[in-house]
């Protein structure tokens, strides 16, 4: 008999629900701050290289491509392999491809190293939500859902200051070094104190699905992050995106008649998920164009440093965790449509107002703007979206939510650089201008959308 032996379960399940939010907070902030720590290096990368602005935006679209990869496979591997191994696996590729990026010796190979990193932090987030969801209770979630959406809101905000301080400091090779250390002390922490759970059956695999969705994504993607550079005529561009938008047609086709899809694209035909998840695809557009353009129009077009115009951009940041803080107060009072259309609207105002301000305090406040204003949109279109979605759904909506999000990123920048690209990208700031207009458009777009969310909103939560 060994009677100590009954206790011992205590401290290991308090460690262990720890742990998951340590290594969870780690992943989560280094793959939001590789979204956007390379957007002010590019103009160093591109003349390291001695190759033009728009070509170095494939270091960037290798990135969406590969998180257009692995994202639709996520749920069905955290299934078949455990959530605990796919993310710990996930997250030393991840790490391991950020010293490849590093010691990339030419622009071909860092494209090259930041689309495995892309694959890697496409299974990140949904497999990572998943490990966390299951430390805790749904009666827990929101409380740690307003405390972690710092480190996931503030990343994405502080790459570019950070990225234009290591590049002019030091060099854009430290854009990918910080990883480092950070992913290997997760990972160790992880193989040590996360615990290993059984798993639901991981049901059929759906091959045909996969092989239609996931090349369709990751073509069209190419296309349209490497028609800027490489001119939308050349033939593996055009071929590209003929082909993976011949193979997504193939796919809604075969998800919608499949028993268990890969992708359930019938959840689009919910009224409210859907028009969240085509907002989430405009609004992700918007921002991360913007967030593209106005660093190379800084540093291009009115000679400031990678670090002014990394610094331009990070008060976004504040700007969303204000809005984090508001939002459950005002939805449910106002509901998600009168919340979310007319900030849609005025946040289109100032995306526009972006490209003719001068002065950096200006810019600051008008990004401060940008954050509070279209993260209060952003953030109310996600929980009237996901309100009515049950919960043998959630993950599956989570998945595709996503990928229209993320897709949503690649058509912005793809966008804006093409724009650039072909009105000239030197020192005239007209181009630079115009494709912050074209981001203002792509949100405004969105308030049509917002006319189809929920008038009433969510009860107020209980006092106390």
């Amino acid at each position: 008999m060994t009677p100590p032996a009954v206790a011992s379960p205590a401290r290991p399940l308090l460690a262990g629900r720890a742990a998951v939010v340590v290594v969870y907070t780690a992943a989560m902030c280094m793959n939001g701050l590789d979204s956007t720590i390379v957007n002010p290096a590019l103009y160093r990368i591109a003349e390291d290289f001695g190759r033009p602005v728009p070509a170095a935006n494939s270091v960037e679209t290798a990135f969406l491509i590969g998180l257009a990869l692995g994202l639709p496979v996520a749920g069905w591997l955290g299934d078949r392999y455990g959530v605990k191994r796919v993310f710990l696996g996930a997250l030393a590729v991840f790490t391991l491809a950020s010293a490849l990026c590093a010691a990339a010796p030419g622009l071909g190979t860092l494209a090259a190293a930041r689309g495995v990193q892309g694959v890697a932090g496409g299974l990140l987030t949904p497999v990572g939500m998943t490990l966390l969801f299951r430390a805790f209770t749904p009666e827990e979630r929101p409380r740690l859902g307003r405390i972690l959406i710092v480190p996931t809101a503030l990343m994405p905000a502080l790459g570019p200051p950070l990225g234009g301080f290591l590049t002019e400091h030091l060099s854009w090779h430290w854009l990918f070094l910080v990883n480092l250390p950070v992913g290997i002390a997760a990972v160790a922490l992880g193989l040590t104190a996360l615990r290993t759970e059984p798993e639901p059956p991981a049901g059929r695999f759906d091959t045909r699905g996969f092989l239609l969705a996931t090349p369709g994504l990751g073509l069209l993607t190419y296309a349209l992050g490497f028609g800027p550079a490489h001119g939308w005529t050349a033939p593996a561009v055009w071929l590209g995106g003929l082909a993976g938008a011949a193979l997504l047609g193939l796919a809604v086709r075969n998800q919608l008649r499949s028993p268990e899809p890969l992708v359930d694209l019938r959840l689009l035909a919910d009224r409210s998920y859907g028009a969240a998840s085509w907002l989430a695809l405009l609004t992700s557009a918007g921002l991360m164009g913007a967030l593209f353009v106005l660093p190379l129009l800084y540093q291009a077009a009115r000679g400031a440093t990678a670090l002014d115009a990394g610094l331009s951009v990070f008060p976004e940041a504040i700007g969303l965790m204000a809005a984090s803080q508001v939002v459950d107060r005002l939805l449910p009072r106002l509901g998600p449509r009168r919340l979310a259309l007319p900030a849609l609207l005025l946040a289109a105002a100032i995306l526009a107002a972006l490209g003719l301000a001068e002065n950096p305090w200006a810019v600051r406040a008008l990004m401060f703007a940008v954050g509070l204003v279209l993260g209060t949109a952003v953030l109310t279109v996600q929980i009237a979206g996901f309100a009515d979605v049950p919960p043998p759904a959630m993950g599956r909506a989570m998945a595709l939510f996503t990928i229209l999000r993320t897709l949503g990123g690649a058509i912005g920048i793809a966008a804006t650089a093409a724009l650039i690209g072909a009105l000239g990208d030197g020192t005239d700031p007209t181009p630079y201008r115009l494709a912050l207009a074209l981001t203002a458009t792509l949100v405004a777009a969105g308030a049509l959308l917002a006319r189809r969310l929920p008038a009433q909103g969510p009860p107020p939560p209980p006092e106390g």
